[in-house]
């Protein structure tokens, strides 16, 4: 399974290239001793690591299987954050997806004992070796499906599983009764096996839908990362009470915008909406616009909402610290044609979103004309009389 130096040289050599068209110029038969698709393939990895995983982009041992493994492997970002999530204390632990083996790697170093599970043996033999290059200690790895394992193994602190979400024909499926394992069938007997099961599931899941699947859920985590969802956590407890949903954004510069709610707060709480807009727009970053926490967001930082179906809030006076992005208001107004002709006359670029708008960005770059880009941020949107306007603003 290692690499020989040979092997490791040509993959730092060429490791910047497009790998189709490096696959076209090998020479198979004057590279024979390279195992020229094993490179590649390495090459292809190392790649997607850089910027998914650098920890393991660092350590030239690690061997990356095939693409689609790495594609559906969490990143640093977030497997470290499902890190955080374990409580110390506990001791034993069982990721029954093990797959490449990423969320395995951090997760573990929680733990005392930990056990890695998958169906296909190449995955174990790859993640054998790189739990090896890693350091990672009292590591088991068992070749088995999830449900076998699960039936005979004795009863742990913490159980992972990340549903495989293709169908039998490599289609991408998005109900929790869609992947495998179909954890609603199974999840009595996760609870029964453990104290603590973490789940992850692709962000495109209706949450609502996962709500009604899952029993004894205790809290839902709808991660981001640099403002883009990536997935969504739902981790089950026996003593689960209130389900807390827990909306965070990652950013590179490792500061990390948290956002708490319960379903109860959002459906009882009254916001104030606004026919007029303020010194300042506020726009809830991905997380909390996938939690649906459109309610709960206006009552802990008291803005008031533009409308019911806008999702952007307003206030006269700066929120700092609101989760999201925050721009200054230097106009608004209803966007018909003297209205656009006076803005398009002084303006070249915007950057432009719609909210609750009758037009695409792309039917309003037609009709203005303005290219992207530039420190303008253009807003349609429509407010809680029921007008169409345009809101242009400066980010802060």
């Amino acid at each position: 399974m290692k690499l020989t130096p040979q092997q490791k040289d040509f993959i730092r050599l060429h490791e910047r290239e497009d790998v189709r068209e490096l696959a076209l110029k090998l020479d198979k038969e004057k590279y024979r001793e390279l195992d020229v698709e094993l490179v590649l393939k390495q090459i292809l990895g190392r790649q997607t690591a850089k910027v998914k995983i650098p920890s393991w982009f660092a350590n030239d041992d690690i061997i990356y299987p095939v693409h689609l493994s790495l594609e559906q492997a969490s990143s640093e970002a977030t497997a470290n954050y499902k890190a955080s999530l374990i409580p110390d204390g506990n001791k034993t632990f069982v990721d029954l997806t093990g797959g490449m083996g990423v969320d395995f790697a951090f997760l573990s170093q929680r733990f005392a004992q930990s056990v890695y599970v998958e169906q296909n043996l190449e995955l174990c033999d790859i993640a054998g070796h790189n739990f090896e290059v890693l350091g990672l200690q009292n590591v088991t790895i068992e070749n088995s499906t999830s449900e076998v394992f699960l039936e005979k193994m004795p009863a742990v602190d913490v159980i992972y599983l990340d549903p495989a979400r293709r169908d039998d024909s490599g289609r991408k499926v998005i109900r929790i009764e869609d992947c495998s394992p179909n954890v609603s069938e199974i999840q009595d007997m996760l609870l029964a096996k453990a104290k603590m099961v973490l789940l992850k599931f692709s962000p495109m899941l209706d949450i609502s839908l996962a709500v009604k699947s899952l029993k004894k859920l205790s809290e839902i985590h709808i991660v981001s990362v640099e403002n883009e969802c990536k997935e969504l956590l739902f981790l089950l407890s026996l003593n689960a009470d209130d389900t807390i949903y827990t909306a965070v954004n990652l950013n590179k510069n490792n500061s990390t915008e948290k956002f708490y709610f319960t379903s109860n707060e959002e459906q009882n709480t009254e916001i104030s909406f606004t026919d007029t807009i303020g010194k300042y727009l506020y726009e809830p970053n991905a997380s909390i616009l996938k939690a649906g926490a459109f309610k709960s967001v206006a009552k802990q930082f008291n803005l008031q909402k533009l409308h019911v179906n806008s999702h952007l809030y307003t206030s006269d006076n700066l929120i700092p610290d609101f989760p999201g992005r925050i721009f200054e208001v230097k106009d608004w107004f209803t966007p018909n044609k003297k209205n656009i002709k006076t803005f398009v006359y002084n303006t070249k670029k915007a950057n432009i979103s719609v909210r609750n708008f009758p037009m695409s960005v792309v039917e309003i770059r037609q009709k203005t004309g303005l290219k992207e880009g530039g420190e303008v941020y253009l807003f349609g949107t429509t407010m809680a009389d029921g007008e169409k306007v345009w809101v242009i603003a400066q980010k802060k």
